[in-house]
């Protein structure tokens, strides 16, 4: 037993000593509101960590699906504006709690959800975050693929040496897992460090994104005949198609939506969390979309069909004898476009799920350990198989956004309306009978009555997505689907807050600490910000209990 508690001891994170078995169950240091030396994140850091993460392979490739539908590029790129337009003050509104109480994601989910309670949610991010580090380490390998094969063009004969049963061939693997191990590094740097890996992508990704551009053009002699190409629906189909194209926007970001407060927490202040990202996230997405449109088209000039593909037109550029220049510009284009699914897989995936599995097994996990948990299953889970099943992913990332949104419906209620901006931090680490997130036994019905809510009202609308004959009106909930899960959710929650009131509900709207946490942590600047009045609304509080 000796050897074993050794072993046990050694695998542990760091803690501070005598906590209870309790204790260790429900925090560590990197669930602990993040210190002030660590809050570093100014707002160009988010302007360059939004850079960073819409300059992917999927971004650039999300319009194609809306054109093919039978829109024009200028509706399929309305879309784009309205989706990620919508989506951003979701964005901003659930990092708000962490923008202003320096806590992740899944200690804000503690407030809603409670202190048990919350684990269920968030072990459904965390495992989001894991299956979309494998499918962006992917699309990473098939960059590093094309940069190697502009300075070897050998690599493309690599022999097989790998059985059919694998999915994939030596070639594939080997570049796959070349982007894999050099992104390894950069999990092993912490959050508030990290900011500086995305700086050189608001200078690296346009200039890379412009130069493909004009290449492409001045190849095609002129833009290509999909700028040119009309719309073939009219009336409501055409309207429907709009929807679900934007519908579409969402649910791609909809995962960042539900963990903001991951980045959050490390703001300087709140409002670098605030602005940068309102304006950031739209503005990036519909710049990467056009350049996207703009190149395809191009391609189809040069080829007679679209490659919506950047990384796919760029072998292409490899296929006709190139010359040394040439091959320099796929190098620098498809570089650029690995250090972009490098960023994004750190940005939306690699600290997502290391802050997860952190309050999922906290005595073990820290975020630097979760983080390269994630990318092991990444690797383990063979990713190439997924995305040869294309419509099956799909159709599992509609599901499942239809989950988070229910989740992120009933986390913004309970801050804004429910207990409007009050917090006890305190109690976020308490797991005493009577305390503000204990609920019962750790778990808050009301939220989980809410969550199964918004589930419920698209389930009949999923089946029609797989395959069944289901009524037209499911459908077209289905396909708002995270409007209806957030809505439902977020009314059930209130109504059930109403008539089951919980401690610590507030009648007016304070951001604020009621337990003094911040001023016992002795942050002088955040106590001046917050602790307005706090001895009247502790009074307050306490008599509401």
């Amino acid at each position: 037993m000796g050897l074993i508690n050794r072993i046990i001891q050694s695998l542990e994170v760091t803690h501070e000593p005598n906590l209870t078995l309790t204790e260790q169950l429900i925090t560590n240091e990197d669930l602990l509101p993040v210190e002030p030396d660590k809050r570093t994140w100014r707002g160009y850091n988010y302007v360059a960590f939004w850079i960073a993460d819409m300059f992917n392979i999927n971004m650039w490739v999300i319009v194609s699906s809306m054109i093919q539908l039978g829109m024009s590029w200028w509706q399929a790129w309305i879309c784009v504006w309205l989706g990620y337009s919508i989506t951003t003050p979701f964005l901003v509104l659930n990092a708000r709690p962490g923008a202003i109480f320096h806590v992740t994601f899944p200690i804000v989910n503690r407030t809603s959800f409670g202190m048990f309670g919350s684990l269920w949610c968030v072990f459904n991010r965390a495992a989001m975050a894991c299956i979309w580090y494998g499918v962006q380490a992917s699309l990473g390998g098939s960059c590093m693929l094309v940069m190697l094969r502009a300075i070897w063009p050998s690599i493309n004969d690599l022999p097989n040496s790998m059985p059919a049963s694998s999915g994939t061939n030596t070639r594939d693997f080997l570049c796959f897992f070349l982007f894999w191990l050099i992104s390894l590094p950069v999990i092993w740097f912490p959050v508030h460090k990290v900011r500086h890996f995305f700086l050189v992508m608001p200078i690296l990704m346009p200039i890379a994104s412009i130069t493909f551009l004009i290449w492409c053009v001045v190849k095609a002699d002129g833009i290509g005949p999909i700028v040119h190409q009309p719309s073939t629906l009219h009336g409501s189909k055409l309207g429907w198609a709009m929807v679900v194209s934007s519908m579409s926007c969402i649910s791609n970001k909809v995962t960042l939506v539900t963990n903001a407060p991951d980045f959050a927490s490390r703001a300087r202040t709140p409002s670098a969390a605030l602005y940068p990202q309102l304006f950031t996230f739209p503005l990036t997405a519909s710049f990467v979309c056009l350049i996207g449109i703009l190149v395809s088209s191009s391609s189809q000039a040069i080829y007679g069909i679209a490659i919506w593909s950047p990384i796919e037109l760029l072998g292409n550029f490899l296929n006709d004898n190139p010359s040394k220049a040439s091959r320099f510009g796929v190098w620098f284009i498809s570089a650029s476009f690995m250090l972009a699914q490098m960023g994004t897989n750190i940005s939306a995936n690699s600290v997502s799920a290391g802050c997860d599995l952190t309050a999922l097994f906290p005595r073990f996990i820290n975020i630097r350990r979760g983080g390269y948990i994630a990318a092991t299953v990444g690797l383990a889970m063979c990713p190439w198989n997924i995305l040869k099943n294309s419509n099956e992913f799909t159709s599992y990332l509609s599901a499942y956004s239809v989950f988070l949104s229910s989740i992120a419906g009933v986390m913004v209620t309970e801050y804004y309306i429910v207990r409007k901006g009050h917090y006890n931090v305190k109690d976020l680490y308490n797991t005493e009978k009577g305390s503000w997130y204990w609920y019962t036994y750790g778990i808050n019905f009301r939220a989980y009555a809410a969550y199964i809510a918004g589930i419920l009202i698209n389930v009949v609308g999923f089946a029609g997505a797989t395959g069944r004959t289901v009524p037209l009106a499911a459908t077209r909930i289905y396909e708002l689907s995270f409007f209806t899960g957030f809505g439902v959710s977020s009314v059930v929650y209130w109504a059930l807050n109403r008539v089951f009131p919980v401690v610590g509900a507030a009648d007016m709207f304070k951001e604020i600490d009621v337990s003094g946490y911040e001023c016992q942590a002795g942050d002088s600047r955040d106590v001046e910000e917050m602790d307005i009045d706090s001895k009247d609304v502790g009074s307050e509080t306490a008599s509401e209990r």
